[in-house]
C-alpha cells in the first residue's frame, strides 16, 4: 500500500534491441561453425564411405583427426569473439539503464549525476566474465556433441543423410543455447545496474512486477506480483521456493523486473 507521500517509477526493462543485437552475433557465428563443420564431415566422409561402411578403424581415426582440428580453430575463433560482444553488450546495458532512470528521476524534479562508481565498475567486469564464459562455451558444447555423432556414426556404419539429419539438429539446440545466453545475460546485467544506480540516487524500496512473458514461470514470482510485493532494493525480495533473497531478472529466464518508490513527496 501507498502513503500519499509516495510514488512509483515505471520499471526499466531488459532492452530488446541489446538481446536481439547479441542473440545475432551468436547466431551468425554458429551458423559459420556450422557450416564448416557440415561441409569438412561430408567431404572427408564421402574420401571413407567404403571404409565406414566396413567399420574399419583407419577412417574413425581420419575424422577424428579432422574433427579436433576444426575444434581447435572455431574455439580459438569464439575465444578472441567472446570479450568484444561482452564488452559492447555490458556496456550498453549500463548506458540504456542508466539514462531510462535519471528521465524517470527528472520526471519528479530529481536531477541525479550518475558517475563512474566502484559498484558500477564490478558489476561491469562480473557481466563481462560470464559473458565470455558462457559464450566460450557454445562451440566447446557444439563440437563436443558433433564429434560423438560422428564417432557412433562411423562405429554402427550409419550412412551421411543420418549423421547430417544429427548434425542439424543440434545445430538447433546450440541457436537455442545463444537465444537463452542473449535473453538470461540482459535480464541478469539490467537487474544488476538497475539496482545499483537506484541505490546511488537514494532509492530504497521497490515494487515487484511480475512478467507473464514465456511459457512458464515462477508461481511465487507470480504471488508477488499481484500482491504488489515490497522489497529493499539493497537485499531483494526473499522468495520462498528459492529459500534466498533475490532481486528481478536474477535467476535464470526470469523476466520479472521492479518498480522503485519515491518518498517524501506532498
Amino acid at each position: 500500500m501507498l502513503a500519499r507521500s509516495e510514488h512509483v517509477l515505471a520499471p526499466v526493462r531488459p532492452s530488446a534491441a541489446e538481446e536481439a543485437w547479441l542473440r545475432s552475433q551468436l547466431v551468425r557465428e554458429i551458423a559459420a561453425m556450422h557450416e564448416a563443420v557440415v561441409y569438412l564431415i561430408a567431404d572427408e566422409y564421402r574420401r571413407q564411405q567404403e571404409r565406414i561402411i566396413a567399420q574399419d578403424d583407419s577412417p574413425a581415426d581420419r575424422l577424428n583427426s579432422s574433427i579436433k582440428g576444426l575444434s581447435k580453430r572455431w574455439t580459438e575463433r569464439f575465444d578472441a569473439l567472446s570479450q568484444r560482444l561482452a564488452e559492447h553488450f555490458s556496456q550498453a546495458i549500463e548506458k540504456r539503464s542508466t539514462v531510462a532512470l535519471k528521465r524517470m528521476l527528472r520526471k519528479y524534479g530529481m536531477s541525479v549525476r550518475f558517475t563512474p562508481s566502484q559498484g558500477v565498475r564490478d558489476i561491469m567486469d562480473a557481466t563481462v566474465h560470464q559473458s565470455v564464459q558462457l559464450i566460450k562455451s557454445i562451440p566447446q558444447k557444439y563440437l563436443g556433441e558433433v564429434e560423438g555423432i560422428v564417432m557412433r556414426g562411423v562405429q554402427v556404419g550409419r550412412d551421411l543423410a543420418t549423421i547430417s539429419k544429427a548434425l542439424q539438429s543440434q545445430f538447433g539446440v546450440a541457436k537455442r543455447r545463444a537465444h537463452l545466453i542473449a535473453r538470461d545475460q540482459n535480464n541478469k546485467a539490467t537487474a544488476a545496474f538497475n539496482r545499483t544506480r537506484q541505490l546511488e540516487a537514494g532509492l530504497d524500496e521497490a515494487i515487484w512486477i511480475h512478467s507473464s512473458a514465456g511459457k512458464t514461470w515462477r508461481p511465487s514470482h507470480a504471488k508477488a506480483g499481484r500482491e504488489r510485493t515490497r522489497f529493499k532494493i539493497a537485499t531483494g525480495w526473499f522468495d520462498p521456493d528459492e529459500g534466498k533473497y533475490i532481486q528481478p531478472g536474477e535467476l535464470i529466464n526470469c523476466r520479472c523486473v521492479s518498480r522503485p518508490v519515491i518518498k517524501g513527496f506532498s
